[in-house]
């Protein structure tokens, strides 16, 4: 097995502090990384620990568990996947962070092999280590140099559901099914090759007649949660993650709770028609827009599913 070696680099006019606080928070990637859908710590501490990764690749959803390294400072960070998934044999790397003056110089270093050294595949795993690579590290630096700007948002919507959790969830997982039963889902292209992670596009129908697309991944876990991640997010938005919940209630009933994680773009707001006025402005209109189409969508799921309860308890 032959190792192939890549570095990347960028520098950053924000504190090596405030980047090694990013990097070192795998529960917020998705917010600020493109590639990353979803990520959580499954064992360990601030020092060493495993974490578990969904993410894209070559318009591909996937997902790993590594081993990282944290330094005391935590400006390096090593990291090795435990059990690649084939055909990739190996892949590990480091971030490294330097300050530098007021700023800071962040490497990002890989190591990765493919299966059996195919030339084949080692070239999609070329393709995607750098274009990943180049997404994380313009992300990182225009996050940690926004940092102070107040511009992540989170907001959520629930409806209160009479019917089996089973019944709400496949309403929402069934995505497929979208543009027969939700009037703002003019077209979705659903792609599950393994089963729980998703690729959609989907094209949304606005209050005004036009139709925007968007592409998202979706990690589905059975019954519970449903994590997401626009991986072209609306214009205006730097970024777009979310997830849907179910959660039990008394009497047979489940709250559903539809939540929203956007990065907003003030560069991208000041060239529209009519940009807003402020953040306040821009954060009411993305808070309407998004949630509209989720209480919309809620609505839909729970006139859904209270009509199969009607229909079987009959």
């Amino acid at each position: 097995m032959e190792l192939t070696h890549s570095e990347h680099a960028i520098d950053v006019a924000a504190p090596a502090a405030t980047v090694a606080a990013i990097v070192g928070a795998v529960s917020s990637w998705p917010t600020f990384f493109p590639p990353t859908v979803h990520a959580r710590r499954e064992a360990g501490d601030d020092h060493e620990e495993t974490i578990r990764i969904w993410a894209t690749a070559n318009g591909e959803l996937r997902t790993w568990t590594s081993r990282r390294t944290l330094s005391a400072d935590g400006r390096r960070v090593d990291f090795e996947q435990q059990q690649p998934r084939h055909p990739v044999a190996a892949m590990g790397g480091s971030w490294r962070i330097t300050p530098d003056g007021d700023g800071c110089r962040v490497v990002l270093l890989h190591h990765y092999a493919a299966v059996d050294d195919d030339p084949g595949v080692l070239e999609q795993m070329n393709r995607a280590v750098d274009t990943n690579s180049t997404a994380e590290l313009a992300a990182l630096k225009n996050s940690a140099e926004r940092a102070a700007a107040d511009l992540v948002y989170s907001f959520a919507d629930t409806e209160v559901i009479e019917g089996p959790v089973g019944e709400a969830y496949a309403f929402v997982n069934d995505c497929a099914r979208w543009p027969e039963r939700l009037p703002h889902v003019a077209r979705l292209d659903v792609d599950e090759t393994t089963p729980g992670l998703q690729m959609m596009e989907m094209d949304t129908r606005s209050a005004d007649g036009s139709v925007h697309t968007t592409v998202s991944g979706r990690v589905c876990f059975n019954g519970e949660r449903i994590v997401y991640k626009q991986t072209t997010p609306p214009r205006g938005l730097a970024g777009h993650r979310g997830e849907w919940t179910f959660e039990r209630q008394d009497a047979g009933r489940v709250a559903v709770t539809s939540r929203h994680t956007v990065v907003l773009d003030p560069d991208a707001f000041a060239s529209l028609p009519n940009p807003p006025a402020d953040l306040d402005e821009a954060r009411a209109l993305v808070r309407h827009a998004l949630g509209s189409n989720s209480r919309a969508t809620l609505a839909h799921a729970k006139a859904h599913v209270e009509g199969v309860t009607a229909t079987t308890s009959a």
